[in-house]
């Protein structure tokens, strides 16, 4: 069985601050999901010019890590 590839993009401010990302858990901010993101998966991230970078991960990685990202529910 072949797994999914998932592009995970981002785009930064002019001061490096992440402004937007796709596939972010809705309790994370843009901020916090790209940390998290870099914490697990630094080696899949690659760097584009204009203030944006991707990440390449398969579908079961990145559910993976919103899972272990997401706060529980109290």
């Amino acid at each position: 069985m072949e797994s999914q590839s998932v592009l995970i993009h981002v785009r930064f401010a002019p001061n490096g601050i992440v402004v937007e990302i796709s596939e972010r858990p809705p309790a994370l901010s843009p901020q916090d999901w790209f940390n998290a993101l870099c914490d697990r998966a630094s080696n899949a991230y690659q760097p584009l010019a204009g203030g944006r970078g991707v990440f390449r991960l398969t579908r079961a990685a990145v559910d993976a890590f919103k899972a272990e990202s997401t706060p529980n529910a109290a």
